[in-house]
């Protein structure tokens, strides 16, 4: 494998994680009664709790596409 292979490889797996991530985010905004809903099916949990666990668990993809797919994708296509 190149270094261009797989910066760009990295590129598309950053470009495709964000898009998952405004699907989510959307999809929680857009259809929030509805994902509330679907949830309190399986799990007895309030609206706050339903919030900050999408809130945070967001946060943590976001900070996991950033280190492990952008900042390599970054650094590859410093270096080369």
């Amino acid at each position: 494998m190149t270094v261009e292979l797989i910066a760009a490889i990295l590129g598309w797996c950053t470009l495709i994680n964000f898009g998952l991530l405004i699907w989510w985010l959307l999809f929680v905004v857009i259809a929030h009664d509805l994902t509330y809903q679907l949830h309190t099916k399986w799990f007895k949990i309030s609206r706050e709790q339903f919030d900050a666990i999408h809130y945070s668990l967001m946060g943590i993809f976001k900070m996991g596409v950033i280190i492990f797919n952008l900042v390599p994708y970054l650094a590859l296509r410093i270096v080369a």
